[in-house]
């Protein structure tokens, strides 16, 4: 694959990929949406189809790793020479900006009905209306369709359910060409993946929201500190260096296991 192929097809890949996932949590949460309250299943089957969609996408341009977890996995097993491995995570992280981007656009006037509604801004904001920065949570009212985060806050176990939930992923990729032809699963690996992760979200997505990815969860964290959202609250960046590393070492840790166990 050349440098443009990597760059395009991981770009465009992970841009779907954010959009659609970031558009069903969106869905889920904002007042004004039709899906509003939609729960968790609509959310594990959303994020699944939008593995699925941005998978078939850049499949045949760049390999849709869609995942710097997948990446390093892949880099660690021998699959993907360790010199494409910074291109892939740069253009992974730009798309997963440019789709959170476009989450936003798609449901502007969702995120300002629900960003100025007075039982949102109630929790958010001082006696003047303003945000009230000392007493604003960590995360802010929106930052769940941005990133991911814990609903018991502790790091090492927070750290452990990435780690472990990445590990389920990173190998049911990695394992897909063992068949008897040894040459993979074509098209038909995509809806496979996106199955799996359907299946981690509502197994192991409990804890953490289930980020399984670094640049899922860092570059939409990005936008949401730089997106011009009224009474948006804070970004979390205390938490955010754990649904980055978790995968990272999910990923390198399922690369190393499967030359171990199945090369």
């Amino acid at each position: 694959m050349s440098s443009s192929d990597i760059f395009i097809g991981e770009t465009i890949g992970t841009a779907v990929l954010i959009l659609l996932g970031g558009g069903v949590c969106a869905a889920v949460t904002l007042k004004r949406s039709k899906a509003q309250n939609a729960g968790w299943l609509a959310i594990t089957f959303g994020w699944g189809f939008a593995v699925l969609t941005g998978a078939y996408l850049a499949g045949g341009v760049s390999g849709a790793h869609l995942n710097p977890a997948v990446t390093i996995g892949l880099a660690i097993e021998g699959g993907t020479e360790w010199s494409d491995v910074p291109l892939y995570l740069g253009s992974q992280l730009l798309g997963a900006m440019i789709g959170a981007v476009l989450v936003w656009l798609t449901y502007y006037g969702q995120f300002r009905a629900h960003l100025t509604d007075p039982e949102i801004v109630g929790a958010q904001t001082g006696e003047e209306g303003m945000v009230d920065k000392a007493a604003a949570p960590k995360a802010g009212p929106v930052l769940g369709i941005f990133s991911t985060g814990p609903e018991i806050r502790h790091a090492v176990q927070n750290l452990v359910t990435e780690i472990i939930a990445t590990v389920v992923l990173v190998l049911a990729i990695l394992t897909q060409g063992l068949n008897n032809e040894g040459n993979g699963l074509g098209t038909l690996g995509a809806l496979v993946t996106a199955l799996v992760v359907v299946g981690i979200g509502l197994s192991l997505g409990g804890p953490t929201g289930y980020a399984i990815n670094p640049v899922r969860d860092l570059g939409p964290r990005i936008v949401h500190a730089l997106l011009p959202l009224p009474n948006k609250g804070g970004s979390d960046w205390g938490y955010a260096w754990i649904p980055v590393a978790g995968p990272l070492i999910g990923g390198a840790i399922a690369g190393g296991l499967y030359n171990v166990a199945f090369a």
